[in-house]
């Protein structure tokens, strides 16, 4: 275990304490969407009916619980480019009966919520989700971290922009989220209830999510957990010649093992047995066999 890791104080969700550096931790993906980049929205998969969509969320959520997901990240408004942005009515409609049926049929396992509305964020918290996922993390608006720091929950803080325009990526994307951490904690979020995610896919060209992955390891300066989301992402489509979303498992796989390497600390992906068993290979050589 290398000295940045060891120094990251642990991080309580839910009922669970995150020890990082221990091993690395998976993040299930459970999309009711219509529209998911990566083909898996369960309002469409179920034609769009509602009480087959909760259905379906839980059994999703079940399924990734036993392949081995230590924490559900539900969404329901696709990143995708070129989406339809989703009103707060219809948002809350899709995402917090899914918030309430998974955490009634899986108290323990702690559920995340994967929005920028801190409406959405905070109805979710009331249904059940115990962290705050929020993609414009590093926006000049506080109201998710104070929210966050209202409820006591962790804070999930991404980087993103509107435009993907950089002098110097890897130095801008730093200085972009150690300014974020530093308003989150102002707005009263303990530095240990903070992680960070450079938004892989997210006001990125395919080659700047490349070079932000090659680059991973600068992260560690902001002495944070890292969350890396590659998961599906077009950048891996463009690098294989445009294969669908549904192929790019081992592609997936690859960025997996490169991002525990690089320093990673939780990997949020589609596809949790897959990832799992490459990131417990990927501990085992990065940290030692577990005794």
């Amino acid at each position: 275990m290398s000295n940045a890791r060891a120094a990251i104080a642990p991080t309580l969700i839910g009922e669970r304490l995150f020890e990082w550096g221990s091993r690395t931790f998976v993040m299930g993906i459970v999309n009711v969407t219509p529209d998911s980049f990566s083909g898996d929205g369960l309002l469409a998969t179920v034609a769009g009916h509602r009480g087959a969509a909760l259905e379906a969320a839980v059994a999703q959520a079940r399924r990734m619980a036993d392949e081995g997901a230590d924490i559900i990240d539900v969404g329901g408004e696709s990143t995708r480019p070129g989406h339809e942005p989703v009103s707060e009515e219809e948002e809350l409609t899709r995402v917090i009966p899914a918030v309430a049926a998974i955490h009634a049929a899986l108290p323990i396992l702690p559920i995340s919520v994967d929005t920028a509305k801190p409406s959405v964020a905070a109805a979710a918290i009331d249904a059940g989700a115990v962290l705050l996922n929020d993609i414009w993390g590093v926006s000049p608006d506080d109201a998710m971290a104070r929210l966050a720091a209202a409820r006591g929950v962790p804070l999930i803080l991404m980087h993103n922009r509107a435009r993907a325009v950089y002098d110097d990526l890897v130095a801008e994307v730093l200085a972009d989220l150690r300014a974020a951490l530093d308003r989150a904690m102002a707005a009263g979020v303990p530095r240990e209830n903070l992680i960070v995610d450079p938004g892989f896919g997210f006001g990125k060209t395919p080659e700047h999510n490349l070079l932000i992955l090659r680059e991973l390891s600068a992260l560690r300066a902001l002495g944070q957990p890292i969350l890396l989301g590659t998961s599906r992402k077009s950048t891996l489509g463009f690098v294989l010649g445009g294969v669908p979303p549904e192929d790019r498992l081992e592609a997936t796989l690859a960025t997996t093992a490169l991002g525990i390497a690089a320093g990673a600390d939780i990997v949020r992906v589609h596809d949790v047995r897959a990832n799992v068993r490459a990131a417990r290979v990927s501990d085992a050589v990065i940290r030692g066999v577990p005794e």
